[in-house]
């Protein structure tokens, strides 16, 4: 059994894809068959509060994405996301990237996917987050799965487990109140 509370309170640092992790991983397409998904995307607002209570508590964010998006950057800028890669086909090595400019271990990151582009980072973080419809494979690799789907809040459940596990989610409820 995976000790998830221990390693979720050594995390400084939480990576996520995009589609399918921060949306539905739907793609839109208009009548004339152009697909408008590059401009489009529908972010849920519990995941942004997510990423704004896990900066509050200290913590570094980014996101890997394999499609590039302007909607995407327009909301990492919103949410001051610290790591922002677009339309990356090797995701291990952003991964490693991320990891050396912060001087990190494996152990002190967090990622969460959802589909088999996310394996390589999850196999390697301390803390692998799959949302509850990931793919089989991703699913099965992860340390931790969410009881909520991508774009559906399973960003945030992932932020509230992790601050819970380092001690400090009551302090942050508390400044709200």
């Amino acid at each position: 059994m995976v000790d998830i509370t221990s390693r979720a309170a050594k995390i400084r640092l939480l990576l996520t894809d995009c589609d399918g992790v921060m949306t539905d991983g739907g793609l839109y397409y208009s009548a004339s068959g152009k697909r408008v998904f590059e401009v489009t995307k529908v972010f849920n607002i519990h995941d942004g509060q997510g990423f704004r209570l896990a900066r509050e508590a200290g913590l570094k964010t980014g996101i890997i994405s394999g499609r590039a998006s302007p909607a995407l950057a327009a909301r990492s800028r919103e949410l001051q996301i610290d790591y922002l890669y677009q339309g990356v086909a090797n995701k291990i090595a952003v991964y490693e990237q991320i990891k050396s400019a912060e001087g990190l271990t494996d152990e002190e990151i967090a990622y969460i996917g959802d589909d088999l582009p996310d394996l390589g980072p999850m196999r390697r973080a301390g803390l692998s987050i799959a949302v509850a419809d990931a793919v089989t494979e991703i699913r099965e690799c992860a340390h931790l799965r969410t009881s909520k789907n991508g774009g559906r809040g399973a960003v945030r459940e992932a932020v509230e487990q992790i601050l819970q596990a380092k001690g400090v989610w009551e302090e942050l409820i508390r400044r709200y109140e």
